[in-house]
């Protein structure tokens, strides 16, 4: 199985997208000097050319500085809602894992009833209990995949616990709590870090369709989601306003995809040795 880029395009092609990607999060005055809301009256609803490189939309502001300075609110939901998922999942599959019979049957009719109700759904309810925002959207995104972690660590605990290594440390007179955090958790989360890279793709794509609706960042911030939602009225005779938002989640998430797909692949391989 191959661990490295060689031979394979797409996962270099991905690589070199998450770089840029990260670079236009981090520093975005790298790409553009120009703010996202620097708007411009007069110059509303430009086709792309020399003077916006991807046009304007109707208030005159630069689709080109907005589509690099979004990109950090548009990942920062994707990998916030997938981190924290990762971290409740993990706490509770440790839970039902090593909480005991009783621990274990309670905590498998909580996630049977999460992942019984469609994930759209759930995360509606979240936002119009605790209303919209980035911080209510992404718990809410981070409750739809938490049943899915959950589930795995838990496979992964009972699988790890019986091994030589935690056997010898328990021997050695390591205490169950020094078991678990030192020798069960990181083995178990380990090989779903990859996975998570993945799943970040899927939180950028839903998080920007619920961005679309309005539930997500709110006016006037620069978000790929929030973009389209605001191209809606004028898409037929500015096809720009939605296309280039469009691409930019587009490109996130198969470079996303790529990459998580070959840091699984390195796993399984190693896993496999």
């Amino acid at each position: 199985m191959a661990t490295t880029t060689r031979g394979r395009p797409g996962v270099a092609l991905g690589i070199a997208a998450c770089t840029v990607l990260l670079l236009a999060v981090l520093a975005p005055g790298v790409f553009t000097g120009t703010g996202p809301d620097a708007a411009d009256p007069v110059n509303t609803l430009l086709p792309p050319g020399a003077g916006h490189w991807l046009g304007t939309d109707e208030n005159g502001r630069d689709i080109y500085a907005r589509v690099v300075h979004g990109a950090r609110p548009s990942l920062l939901i994707g990998v916030s809602a997938s981190v924290l998922a990762l971290a409740a999942g993990t706490v509770t599959g440790v839970f039902a894992a090593q909480g005991g019979r009783a621990a274990d049957r309670l905590v498998g009719r909580l996630l049977d009833v999460m992942m019984s109700v469609p994930g759209v759904l759930l995360v509606l309810l979240v936002v119009a209990v605790l209303g919209t925002g980035t911080g209510n959207l992404v718990t809410g995104l981070a409750l739809v995949t938490l049943p899915g972690y959950a589930r795995l660590v838990r496979a992964e605990v009972l699988r790890i616990r019986g091994s030589q290594f935690v056997e010898a440390a328990t021997v050695l007179g390591w205490s169950r709590f020094q078991v678990v955090v030192r020798h069960i958790v990181p083995n178990a989360v380990g090989p779903l870090l990859a996975l998570a890279t993945v799943g970040v793709g899927g939180m950028i794509v839903t998080g920007s369709a619920l961005s679309f609706l309005g539930l997500g960042p709110q006016p006037p911030t620069a978000e790929w989601g929030a973009m389209l939602a605001d191209s809606g009225d004028y898409a037929e005779v500015a096809w720009w306003t939605a296309v280039f938002p469009g691409a930019a989640i587009t490109v996130a998430v198969l470079a996303l995809s790529a990459v998580g797909q070959w840091l699984q692949d390195r796993a399984e391989g190693r896993a496999a040795r």
